[in-house]
């Protein structure tokens, strides 16, 4: 059920298309949205488009029940907050509902039962699946089991797809555009599912990176290798000072004490980087600062007050972005 790599529907205009219907939903009716790699430069542009198209239903200024009588079962078994409630936003904004398993305590695994098992069960109750789950390739392995579209929240330092869609999509609102763009990403980019996708994503569109981290939590050279393979060669530094000017987006990651197996390799790295006034009187005047969040001390909360602190409306942004990918994965009318 995942969607081929490369391929290329034709974009529709949603722009001049008031009643869209969606010729460009059948594209994507019943696929799964497992890894970023499943969606070809034209499918993410065509989910941003529509998540423009969705940002007055997105804040309630007008009203849609394209989705309703559907059901979006939410599973998380690792903690969210932005994702999971930004989900469950966008379904209801669509006029459909959510039942979630919000507390992996509350669900039959703590029994012993698998997560094939569960999303089995779970697709007998929901149209379609968001699974946020601890373990790498656990979006992969409940799509081979499940009959119904499984959108992947998250699996562990794996994948985060719909994090990579709405972070495209902040960059194009507020940078104005994303190819040739300066992207800095700056943290711990080894265990940053968000990273690793995001990375993909920005060489699929043009943009000059650059990856700011200690050695121990460099870009995967997975990863890496992929981005060369696909025409971008990205520069590695460990100062964010040294490269700070040139960006026109910087990315801040949190360093993730709970991706460590070793405590104490945690305690080396934390605090490496921390972004406040002084660092910005170096930066571009327009300098759009992103974080997925949560963050602990990365970012000083006076950088909150400045104008290139775009991380609350990057938050916001996963409203719009995953009503979008919800339209088009169910199908739906506006």
């Amino acid at each position: 059920m995942t969607l081929p790599v490369g391929s290329s529907p034709l974009r529709s205009d949603i722009n001049s298309n008031p009643g869209y219907c969606c010729e460009t939903a059948m594209r994507f009716k019943g696929e799964d949205v497992v890894s970023i790699r499943d969606l070809s430069l034209d499918q993410i542009e065509q989910v941003m488009d529509l998540a423009q198209k969705l940002m007055p239903y997105a804040t309630g200024e007008k009203s849609t029940r394209a989705m309703e009588g559907k059901i979006l079962g939410n599973l998380f078994f690792e903690p969210s907050t932005r994702t999971r409630l930004s989900f469950e936003s966008a379904m209801v904004r669509l006029g459909g509902r959510f039942i979630e398993i919000a507390q992996p305590q509350s669900s039959s695994i703590v029994k012993g039962e698998t997560l094939a098992d569960t999303v089995r069960m779970v697709e007998g109750y929901a149209d379609a699946i968001v699974l946020r789950h601890p373990h790498e390739g656990a979006a992969r392995l409940a799509a081979k089991y499940c009959s119904k579209p499984v959108i992947n929240a998250g699996d562990g330092a794996g994948q985060h797809p719909t994090q990579t869609i709405l972070d495209l999509f902040t960059i194009r609102q507020q940078a104005g555009g994303i190819a040739g763009k300066n992207v800095v990403l700056v943290g711990d980019l080894k265990y940053g599912r968000t990273a690793h996708s995001l990375a993909e994503a920005l060489g699929l569109f043009g943009a000059n990176l650059t990856f700011v981290a200690p050695p121990l939590l460099q870009m995967p050279k997975e990863t890496i290798g992929h981005l060369q393979k696909n025409g971008t060669t990205p520069k590695l530094s460990s100062s964010l000072e040294e490269v700070i000017s040139d960006a026109d987006v910087l990315y801040v990651t949190r360093i993730q004490r709970e991706r460590f197996p070793d405590p104490s390799e945690y305690i080396k790295v934390a605090g490496s980087y921390r972004v406040d006034n002084a660092l910005l009187r170096e930066a571009k005047k327009d300098l759009v600062i992103m974080h997925p969040l949560p963050r602990v001390d990365e970012i000083a909360p006076e950088v909150d007050y400045t104008d290139n602190a775009k991380y609350f409306q990057q938050a916001f942004n996963g409203v719009p972005v995953r009503m979008a990918l919800i339209m088009l994965v169910l199908g739906g009318e506006l």
